[in-house]
């Protein structure tokens, strides 16, 4: 049985070093555990309080568009049509979209006045997307190829179990 407790907020001097204390916690996690939805609550909590985001959460694709799943941070939209938004665009272009300035973003879908920057990266089960993991920062240009690359991770850990 996996503790909660057992999963701090990481210490680090650097990003990276933050994301490879994570990734082995969430690796944890889904080994340890089969259910879906626990696993991904806790994988949303350990990464919003782990890199400081302002919401984290997924979202499950059901037919053409996206319901809300496990998540921290302020309610958010049940339901996003595909192309609709970061996540749907991410769903429907079935890649990850990075956006430094949501201002810029033409369609995008606001939670609040204080998300500056968003990042929304699908995981694929049979070849189709099935989740999408959104995660907004009240800082501009918050997201790097860094991030792109440690979040992507952390999905392809997720589609092992999917």
């Amino acid at each position: 049985m996996v503790m909660l407790n057992t999963y701090a907020i990481p210490q680090a001097d650097t990003k990276q070093q933050r994301y490879n204390v994570l990734l082995r916690q969430i690796r944890d996690i889904i080994y340890n555990e089969n259910d879906l939805i626990a696993n991904l609550g806790n994988i949303a909590a350990i990464l919003h309080q782990g890199m400081n985001f302002s919401w984290t959460g997924f979202y499950f694709v059901e037919g053409e568009e996206l319901i809300l799943g496990p998540f921290q941070g302020p309610a958010a939209r049940t339901r996003i049509g595909k192309e609709e938004g970061v996540c749907g665009t991410a769903f429907s272009k079935e890649c990850t979209v990075m956006v430094q300035d949501v201002e810029e973003y033409v369609g995008h879908i606001s939670l609040n006045d204080y998300d500056k920057s968003e990042i929304a990266i699908p995981a694929y089960r049979k070849g189709e997307v099935s989740l999408v993991l959104n995660i907004n920062s009240h800082q501009l240009h918050n997201f790097t190829d860094l991030d792109k690359r440690n979040l992507q991770q952390v999905m392809h850990l997720i589609e092992e179990v999917l």
